[in-house]
């Protein structure tokens, strides 16, 4: 069980992400998710406390808010079957669904795990981390003119336009490079590499 949670690196910045840990099978990071966090506690905070001053009100023999009143009468009368009783029906399961989603769910898919070795740390390393080294491979193989490069957890997508050479001979040689260097970057789950080789578009 990790003890403390990665720390997320400024923007354009590929950097490993450690995280304590005792050893085992490598998992993927979990997400801190402050931000649903203190919207929903916000939200809980705001209508708690909303609630409390009107039953502070009624218990001081003032009456009670005038939404609250309406809203009351308007549910006890409503039929089940309404639209809008149904429409916030479904607003609350989609909002109830999401959030069990954020609690089971670990998070972090830009971090991609690295596999665990026989100390205490955990490693990862960033999507764009790992894009870069791949784009650096790429470039240097022979008739490569440019690349772009999308790695996914289970999928790392390289197009590049070749200037000279056959293409189905870049092609091998791209597939090559790129499935050695993704093997040293140490992922946990290495990607698979697909590669897509074109010829320069024409001009005019």
């Amino acid at each position: 069980m990790s003890t403390t949670a990665p720390t997320e690196p400024a923007a354009g910045a590929p950097v490993p992400v450690l995280e304590g840990g005792a050893g085992g099978r490598a998992h993927r990071f979990w997400s801190v998710r402050r931000v649903p966090a203190a919207l929903l506690a916000l939200l809980v905070l705001g209508a708690a406390g909303l609630l409390l001053y009107d039953v502070a009100a009624v218990e001081a023999g003032r009456p009670g808010m005038r939404w609250r009143r309406v809203l009351a009468d308007d549910l006890a009368t409503r039929p089940l079957d309404d639209v809008a009783v149904l429409a916030g029906a479904a607003g609350a399961l989609v909002l109830g669904l999401w959030l069990l989603v954020l609690a089971c769910t670990p998070g972090l898919r830009a971090v991609l795990p690295m596999r665990r070795g026989d100390g205490p740390l955990r490693a990862g390393l960033r999507r764009d981390a790992v894009e870069a080294v791949l784009r650096e491979r790429a470039t240097a193989v022979a008739g490569v003119q440019s690349v772009r490069v999308r790695a996914r957890r289970r999928k790392a997508l390289v197009r590049a336009v070749s200037h000279f050479r056959e293409l189905d001979d870049v092609r091998t040689d791209l597939d090559t490079a790129l499935r050695a260097a993704v093997e040293e970057l140490g992922l946990a789950r290495p990607p698979d590499v697909s590669v897509h080789v074109r010829k320069p578009a024409r001009k005019g």
